[in-house]
C-alpha cells in the first residue's frame, strides 16, 4: 500500500512539473506591423494632415513638435529622477522612419518629473536632431518616451555630439535591421539609461506633440542640455539608414518654454 501511494505521488509530482506555468510557457513571437495606416515621407511634413485625417492635428495643432529653443524663461524646475534598470533586448524594430526599441509595462524604468511619475515605452533616434537651440540643430538626437498611468506622456531629448562609442547603442545597432521590419534578439540584456546623460539637472520644459503623424499633442517634453557621445561611425551608421529622419521646428504659437537655472 505505502509503494502504491509513493507511485502516486511521484506520479503526480511529475505531471506538475510537465504542466507547470514555467514549463509550458512558450515565446511569444511578435509580428511586425506597420504602426501608421497610412504611408508618409519626412517630405511630405508640410501636408501630413493631406494624407490621412487621422493626422489632420500634423497641420492644424496649436501646440506641435519640435520647436526652436530660445529666450526660454529661466525659473525653479524640479529635479528629474530617473530610474534606469538592465533588462532583455527583444526586438530592434526599423519602422520605415528610425530605429526603435519597445519596451513592455512593468519594465521598472522610470521617470519622475515634478512628481508624477513615468515608465519607458519606448526610445528612437534621429538624424539631425528635430529640437533646435537658438537656431541650431544638434548632429544627432534619442528621444526617450515615458508614459504615466493616466496616459499623459513625457519625452525626453538627449543631443548626440562625436565622441566615444556609446556601449548600448552599439549592441542595438548589431542588430538593427537595414529595412522595414524588426529583428528578434536573445539573450541580450541593455540599460537605457546608458541614453542618458550624467548631468540631468539642466534642461527645457515645454508643451508640445508627437514629432510624427498623427502628432498627437499633450506630452510634455523635457530637453536635456547635456548631450551624451556616440562614435563617429555609429552616427554614421544610422545616417546611411536614415541621413535626414527629422520633422521641421514648428511653430511655437505663444507656449512659454522654460528652462532650469
Amino acid at each position: 500500500m505505502n509503494k502504491a501511494r509513493i507511485s502516486i505521488v511521484l506520479l503526480a509530482a511529475a505531471a506538475m512539473s510537465i504542466f507547470s506555468p514555467a514549463q509550458t510557457q512558450q515565446t511569444t513571437h511578435e509580428q511586425y506591423v506597420s504602426p501608421w495606416r497610412t504611408r508618409w515621407t519626412y517630405g511630405e511634413a508640410s501636408r501630413w494632415s493631406d494624407l490621412d485625417p487621422d493626422y489632420a492635428t500634423c497641420n492644424t495643432g496649436k501646440e506641435q513638435s519640435p520647436i526652436d529653443i530660445r529666450n526660454a524663461q529661466t525659473t525653479d524646475l524640479p529635479p528629474l529622477q530617473f530610474e534606469s534598470k538592465l533588462g532583455p533586448l527583444r526586438y530592434v524594430t526599423n519602422n520605415g522612419h528610425t530605429i526603435r526599441v519597445n519596451y513592455q509595462p512593468g519594465n521598472r524604468n522610470f521617470l519622475v518629473a515634478d512628481g508624477k511619475r513615468y515608465e519607458l515605452v519606448q526610445f528612437h533616434f534621429h538624424h539631425p536632431s528635430e529640437e533646435y537651440i537658438d537656431g541650431k540643430p544638434h548632429e544627432m538626437e534619442a528621444h526617450l518616451m515615458y508614459k504615466a498611468g493616466d496616459g499623459k506622456v513625457a519625452g525626453v531629448t538627449v543631443f548626440v555630439r562625436p565622441g566615444n562609442a556609446n556601449s548600448t547603442v552599439q549592441t542595438v545597432w548589431q542588430h538593427m535591421p537595414k529595412t522595414e521590419g524588426q529583428e528578434e534578439v536573445a539573450g541580450i540584456e541593455i540599460n537605457p539609461g546608458e541614453l542618458l546623460p550624467r548631468d540631468t539637472a539642466a534642461y527645457y520644459i515645454y508643451m508640445g506633440s508627437v514629432t510624427a503623424p498623427p502628432c498627437t499633442e499633450g506630452v510634455t517634453w523635457l530637453v536635456l542640455k547635456s548631450p551624451i557621445e556616440m562614435s563617429t561611425d555609429q552616427i554614421q551608421a544610422f545616417a546611411k539608414l536614415y541621413p535626414n529622419n527629422a520633422r521641421p521646428p514648428q511653430a511655437l504659437n505663444g507656449r512659454v518654454v522654460k528652462q532650469s537655472r
